[in-house]
């Protein structure tokens, strides 16, 4: 056998003769270096000449193999000496194989040791001697001369040290083989070794940790190739190590033990066996009590599940499921990182997408602001990537939080919507389907312009200059992508749209005042004035605390600056083009900017306010280019059902976009081509298109006439005709174009009023719609040129042939409402004969010939008669609900006038009041928004406010939170003009909100439902519709309102009712309804007993002071129902049921809509009924005793004791 060859071999040489190869000298320390180094290569050649079938040479050189080992080489001074006698012996242990000549361990490991620190020439691969560093490596690889160490003490010393080594040269001057040979030396130790000791699996695992990985690549890129070699032989070790570390604590058995998270990372991504044994340790840790091991696990799996190729999640479910659970743990940094991981995962793996939507939809409830930022980060960021990761429940997860509490999550959520609107709608990167799966996010963005926040208008007002219609588009594609927009948009998003044209308008006049304001002399006036004006600016900014210094130093500014007035003052020109608004932005920027102040606060106000006021969307170019678009659809030849809009809707959006524009922008259509086309529309056969271009006419046609004088000549006539045989809207804006359009407006005028006032005819009541419709606005618009015709037209024609006259029969139908085209033309007729009468008045303006008087009789007559005035039965439901709705909507038109105001009665008031609770739904909808148009505009006096009261009855539930809008809309709209106009307190009556409490007490006190005045059930009726305005006035305590709200009360209390002054039922209600009010007032409020801010002025028309006398007739009274009064509001007191309850007597309120309005209400009185509003009023348990006092008497204390709890 070799063995015992080696050992005869070995009895041989003991005579220590050291034969050398032929031509080659002994070689010992007498010779000099070079020799030396000469001799050694002839032996190397001999050595790698020799293979191991040689026995003869093998027994020759055996001597020389022993001499080679000896401590002079293994230590000698010159790296060329030991290179050359590393490569003997690498040869050598080829040679001898499998049994080296060598028997001694500790000779073994000096030759071994010795070997390996010569390996370290291999780092410096341009020395000359690089080829035998790099035969000294192969031939010890192919060889696994190393493997002989196993059997030693000392073997995983030598190991360890060649591990080293070989990751401390490896770079990137080696090639492929250097890499191979290394991989292949290191993964036999491992292989077919016994054990692999921590020590030795340190010195792999080091490369893996991110910083060493960082300095040395290659070493990484090593470490990676000899563990996915060895990792079936190496996970043992692998796993022994982590759960040392993980489940027993020990960190202590290596220096990597806080690098275990790390390490477990790169592990998995080189090879997902090695870890075995190791992730169901992860599973344990994520449920650690410790707060900071939980997050290091949980960025760990971050990691591993979201990486591009990870099968981890549908490897191992359990711990996907574990992981999951951690979306919810307690603490905020470890749901931090499951939110932000979600982005990677929905990318990269779309599958799990379903389970992360329910973790993630609660997390975008999450009470941490960061985590409901982030939760919007990760679906946008995914979304933007490729639409298809996310599904429709993670994009509603976005559209929710633009309503978020916080700032900062609105604004991430806004702008990520529309980022992805830009891309996938406008730029349709993902085709057609995809634009139409978020169609609804430009809806969404404009309704967020309802909000009150200014930073979120402002936003809105960005993100449709930059997103939605992006405003650095070509003029033409600009248009074209304004027309399909506002074609596409719903009926809110419109409104919200129009809305946003019309604060920038304003704001852009604000600015143009300003301007103007500077140019004036300085005085007291003047400083008034500018401060005033910089006050309304301020409001329109972000942060108007901070913003008003801002503004204050803009005008400061402006007044110093001519060149940057100049430029302003182009800008906020109706004649600047969009271009000229680009360049003057630039320069007024560069020109308040400064290098040496990178973050400037008031050069960013000045941006914003910049911002809203550009004109960067339309402008003279921009609407002959809209008008065109406009024209395509008609004709026909537009993309209209490419982009997805039929053509009907995209021409009847285009007319109303037009319209839009017309009043924000009218200077912008000044021009002969869109005129010309605008006359061009006037002529079409279609009614709808003829009536956008009247409309457009009258807002924009003021200078015509002298500008546009061969327009004018066309347009005349067209007018004219509109005016006498269009329909009634467009003989409407026909007489207003004329008004607003032409000089010698009477003469055209009087052409149209006098053959239309012959030609009235009853016989032919389709006829008559459009004359009436024409000559109601001529009375309105010149009263005095038509006076004497008009006072006979009213009285003769109007009231006794049209309106006293009933001729055709309506429809036997149980219907209470019918679409418009199915209104009979004679309740057409008498409607427009109703406003013809209102209009008249309104442009006449005084009640001199008592006209006025007779008018509302006449109205309220119809309302009492229910819509049937002659009272023959002859008209039909459909066509009374008409009669009724128009009759109410003509009180409110003439109530907005100071000189009828005066003389409509508290009764025809209440009349009036009454429609919102009419039978009919469409009645009581439509009326309803009439007066919350004319109490939004201050025109309707203070207590129309009160009629909003009634509602609290309306059975449909739309319909209440419909009044409750409105309320809460206009007691805010009052308040903030309070604020703006300080000087208006001697109209304080007439505008402070909390001065509707009197009318509301009034009203309900004669309301018709209130029969009983210690009723239960009505009273309860009365504590509903108190508190359904009362909650509202009361939500904010402002000045002290509270108090100021009993003292009102208080003081009704000390009067009688104005309307039935000696009727002692009505006083009795009223009193009842007050103590019903300020229980209400006591019981929600912690304030009420302080000192009221001002003594409330009571009106005189409703109420009136008591006399002395009356005093002792009113004392018996109370005090006769003192007794009953405790118990009644005892009762009254109790806590309702939470869903609502009706009262026993049936309502005549319709409780449904058109779609289904053919029941037939059961009761055929004209009582109304009531619902008892969600909202309910618990009394806290309290005891109050209030004396009131009436004259110089004191009456009864009540004293109530409350069942419920607050």
């Amino acid at each position: 056998t070799s063995t015992e060859s080696l050992e005869k071999q070995q009895q041989r040489s003991t005579d220590g003769k050291i034969t050398y190869p032929p031509g080659v000298k002994e070689i010992s320390d007498k010779i000099s270096k070079e020799e030396m180094v000469r001799r050694l290569k002839m032996v190397v050649k001999t050595f790698m000449d020799m293979d191991q079938d040689s026995e003869e040479e093998k027994e020759l050189y055996l001597n020389l193999a022993l001499h080679l080992a000896s401590d002079f080489f293994l230590k000698h001074p010159d790296k060329d000496v030991r290179l050359l006698v590393a490569c003997c012996l690498a040869d050598i242990f080829r040679i001898y194989a499998p049994e080296a000549p060598y028997t001694s361990p500790d000779k073994l490991k000096d030759i071994f040791m010795f070997i390996t620190r010569q390996l370290k020439g291999l780092e410096d691969t341009k020395s000359a001697q690089f080829n035998r560093y790099f035969y000294l490596l192969e031939n010890i690889a192919w060889v696994k001369s190393y493997n002989i160490c196993f059997e030693l003490e000392d073997s995983n010393e030598i190991f360890t040290q060649l591990y080293r080594t070989l990751f401390q040269v490896i770079n990137n001057g080696h090639n492929q083989k250097v890499h191979m040979h290394m991989v292949d030396l290191m993964s036999s130790i491992v292989c077919e070794g016994d054990s692999v000791s921590q020590e030795l699996l340190d010195t792999v695992l080091v490369n893996l940790v991110p910083a060493h990985k960082n300095l040395n690549k290659q070493a990484y890129d090593l470490a990676k190739a000899l563990l996915k070699r060895t990792a079936q032989a190496i996970e043992p070790y692998i796993t022994n190590f982590f759960n040392q570390v993980l489940m027993l604590g020990k960190t202590s058995v290596s220096d990597l033990s806080e690098h275990v998270f790390d390490l477990i990372l790169e592990l998995y991504n080189i090879d997902s066996h090695l870890l075995l044994s190791v992730l169901p340790q992860l599973e344990f840790k994520l449920k650690s009590n410790d707060n900071d091991e939980r997050l290091q696990v949980v960025k760990l799996l971050a990691k591993m599940f979201g990486a591009k190729d990870s099968e981890l999640a549908s490897q191992n479910k359990p711990l996907w499921q574990c992981y999951l659970g951690r979306f919810n743990d307690i603490h905020v940094p470890v749901r931090l990182e499951c939110v932000k991981f979600a982005s990677h995962c929905l990318m990269n793996h779309p599958d799990l997408a379903k389970d992360l939507t329910e973790y993630l939809k609660v997390r975008s409830h999450d009470p941490e602001e960061a985590i409901r930022h982030d939760v919007i980060v990760s679906i946008v960021t995914a979304s933007k990537k490729d639409l298809s990761l996310v599904n429709d429940h993670l994009l509603n997860f976005v559209k929710e939080r633009t309503l978020d509490k916080r700032w900062r999550v609105r604004k991430e959520a806004m702008m990520g919507l529309a980022q992805i609107y830009k891309k996938y709608a406008l730029q349709a990167e993902a085709g057609k389907e995809a634009a139409k799966q978020i169609s609804w996010i430009k809806d969404k963005l404009l309704h967020i312009y309802y909000q009150n926040s200014i930073d979120d208008r402002l936003l809105v007002e960005r993100i449709f200059a930059q997103y939605l219609v992006p405003h650095n588009l070509e003029t033409t594609e600009r248009m074209k992508c304004l027309y399909y927009l506002y074609a596409t948009l719903d009926g809110n998003a419109v409104k919200a749209l129009n809305e946003m044209w019309k604060c920038q308008n304003m704001l852009r006049h604000n600015v143009k005042d300003l301007l103007d304001l500077i140019k004036q002399p300085k005085s007291d006036s003047y400083n008034k004035a500018v401060f005033s004006k910089v006050m309304v600016i301020t409001r329109n900014l972000p942060d108007p605390g901070k913003t008003q210094d801002f503004v204050k130093k803009l005008a400061q500014v402006l007044e110093e600056d001519e060149k940057i007035r100049k430029q302003l003052e182009t800008l906020v020109s109706p004649s600047c083009s969009c271009k000229q608004a680009e360049v003057c932005v630039k320069e007024i920027t560069k020109k308040l900017g400064s290098p040496k102040q990178p973050s400037n606060p008031f050069l960013e106000m000045v941006k914003f306010l910049l911002e809203r006021i550009a004109p960067v969307h339309i402008d003279t170019e921009s609407i002959s280019a809209l008008i065109k678009q406009v024209n395509k659809s008609i004709e026909g030849t537009a993309d209209d059902e490419d982009e997805g809009v039929p053509t009907e809707q995209a021409i009847r959006a285009g007319l109303e976009l037009l319209k839009v524009l017309s009043f924000t922008h009218p200077v912008s259509f000044h021009s002969a081509e869109t005129f010309e086309s605008l006359l061009g529309c006037l002529k079409m056969d279609d009614e709808k298109v003829a009536e956008a271009a009247l409309q457009i006419f009258k807002n924009t046609g003021n200078k015509l006439e002298e500008s546009f004088p061969h327009i004018k000549s066309v347009l005349l006539p067209v007018l004219q005709h509109k005016a006498k045989k269009g329909s009634p809207r467009q003989a409407k804006y026909a007489i207003h174009c004329i008004h607003a359009m032409f000089s010698n407006r009477d003469t055209h005028f009087a052409q149209i009023f006098e053959p239309l006032h012959k030609s009235l005819d009853t016989d032919n009541m389709e006829q008559l719609i459009t004359p009436l419709t024409t000559l109601g606005h001529l009375a309105m618009l010149a009263p005095e040129q038509f006076a004497a015709p008009l006072k006979s037209l009213v009285a003769n024609f109007i009231v006794k042939d049209l309106l006293m006259n009933d001729r055709i029969p309506g429809k036997k139908t149980t219907k209470l409402w019918v679409p418009d085209d199915e209104v009979s033309p004679e309740t057409l007729a008498k409607i427009q004969g109703l406003k013809l009468m209102v209009r008249w008045l309104l442009g006449v303006k005084n009640n001199q010939s008592k006209s006025g008087n007779s008018t509302l009789r006449m109205l309220t007559a119809i309302l009492s008669s229910d819509g049937d005035l002659t009272e023959q039965g002859k008209i039909g439901k459909p066509d009374m609900s008409r009669l009724r709705l128009a009759a109410g909507c003509a009180i409110l038109r003439l109530s907005q006038e100071p000189c009828y105001h005066e003389i409509i009665t508290l009764e025809q008031y209440q009349l009036c009041a009454l429609v919102i609770n009419d039978e009919c739904y469409q009645v009581r909808q439509a009326f309803a928004q009439k007066l919350h148009k004319g109490l939004c505009r201050l025109r309707l006096p203070l207590e129309y406010l009160a009629v909003f009261t009634l509602c609290a009855k309306d059975p449909v539930k739309e319909r209440r939170a419909h009044a409750r809008q409105c309320l809460v809309k206009n007691i805010n709209l009052r308040r903030e003009y309070l604020k703006q106009h300080a000087a208006v307190s001697e109209k304080l009556i007439s505008l402070l909100p909390e001065y509707v409490v009197p009318y509301a007490i009034h009203l309900l006190v004669h309301d018709p439902d209130y029969v009983k005045v210690q009723d239960i059930e009505q009273l309860k009726d009365i504590k509903e519709a108190l508190w359904f305005v009362l909650e509202i006035l009361m939500a904010k305590n402002e000045n002290n309102s509270h108090a100021f709200i009993r003292k009102m009360v208080e003081n009704i209390k000390q009067t009688k009712d104005g309307q039935c002054p000696d009727d002692p039922k009505i006083n009795e209600k009223l009193y009842t309804v007050c103590d019903v009010a300020m229980n209400i007032v006591i019981s929600k409020s912690t304030t009420y007993s302080l000192e009221s801010p001002k003594d409330p002025v009571l009106p005189a028309r409703y109420f009136t002071q008591l006399d002395k006398v009356q005093d002792c007739e009113i004392d018996c009274l109370i005090l006769s129902l003192q007794p009953k009064a405790a118990n009644v509001l005892g009762a009254v007191n109790k806590p309702l049921s939470a869903t609502g309850k009706l009262q026993t007597k049936l309502s005549r309120m319709e409780t449904i809509s058109n779609a289904s309005s053919n029941s037939n209400p059961s009761s055929p009185g004209r009582s109304k009924g009531r619902l008892v509003s969600q909202t309910r009023i618990h009394v806290s348990s309290l005891i109050y005793t209030t004396i009131y006092k009436l004259g110089s008497q004191f009456f009864f204390s009540a004293r109530m004791h409350s069942v419920g709890q607050k």
